[in-house]
């Protein structure tokens, strides 16, 4: 069985964390599917969107097995080389394109951070989120980096601090997630926001994400530096002519991704 799988849905691409039994824990070979999933997802060019998720609905991830790290003494409990505690999210920066999490259930640890690597979080209404690696001596190290970006100081420093858990309604005044849904509405909301997504431009979608991820390291006069190549190199694109050609004929752009 695989613990890692994809599914093409059109132009969007689910990717399951298949370990329901353990919570969708994050394990050595759960850490080598999803990195082969991502390259799977950039090389393909059909694949515009990806949405993460967990099998089950008790857990999206609940973060590194622990057990597996114990009885390989403290080391690799992520898999690939990584020690326990480590995480796989800088793997979903191995993909230029767009990925949604679909939070279901306990989100946590190492499952946090895979989540907050995501672009966007839509959660189910009983999501949990929490950091308790501090109970175990564990860091979340790769998440508390991201936090520092992506939520305001207080909330991040409550979850870091305490291990303490928050629901989805929490987690959604946090700014954790942007959406939250109820359960049975979860996978058809994160495939409609992929849709919409996949029906935009590929090229602008890309450059967007590489000016949004590559400004949060920047100050402002250095980050409008950087845009003025991105824009242009995307300015001689055919799509670019499309786009308004399609506006002024009033109808749908035919974007090649070139």
């Amino acid at each position: 069985m695989a613990f890692v799988e994809l599914e093409k849905r059109g132009p969007v691409a689910w990717v399951t964390i298949n370990r329901p039994d353990r919570m969708n824990a994050l394990g050595r070979e759960v850490n080598q599917g999803l990195r082969q999933a991502w390259l799977d997802f950039e090389a393909d060019p059909e694949l515009r969107v990806a949405v993460l998720t967990g099998a089950g609905d008790r857990a999206f991830c609940a973060g590194a097995d622990l057990k597996e790290a114990a009885a390989r003494g403290g080391e690799g409990g992520m898999g690939g080389g990584q020690p326990a505690g480590s995480s796989p999210g800088p793997s979903v920066s191995m993909t230029t394109k767009p990925v949604i999490a679909a939070i279901n259930g306990y989100c946590l640890a190492g499952g946090l951070e895979l989540a907050d690597a995501c672009d966007l979080r839509i959660a189910s209404e009983n999501a949990e989120f929490g950091c308790p690696e501090v109970k175990w001596n564990l860091l979340h190290g790769y998440g508390a980096i991201r936090m520092a970006h992506s939520i305001p100081h207080a909330y991040a420093m409550q979850l870091l601090m305490t291990g303490e858990f928050i629901d989805a309604p929490e987690a959604l005044k946090f700014g954790l997630v942007s959406k939250v849904v109820p359960q049975s509405q979860l996978v058809a909301k994160a495939q409609s926001m992929a849709e919409i997504i996949a029906s935009r431009a590929p090229l602008a979608i890309r450059a967007t994400k590489q000016l949004f991820y590559a400004s949060l390291n920047m100050p402002l006069n250095q980050a409008l530096t950087y845009y003025s190549p991105v824009t242009r190199l995307n300015s001689l694109s055919s799509d670019t002519k499309e786009g308004p050609l399609a506006f002024s004929e009033k109808r749908t752009p035919q974007f090649q991704g070139r």
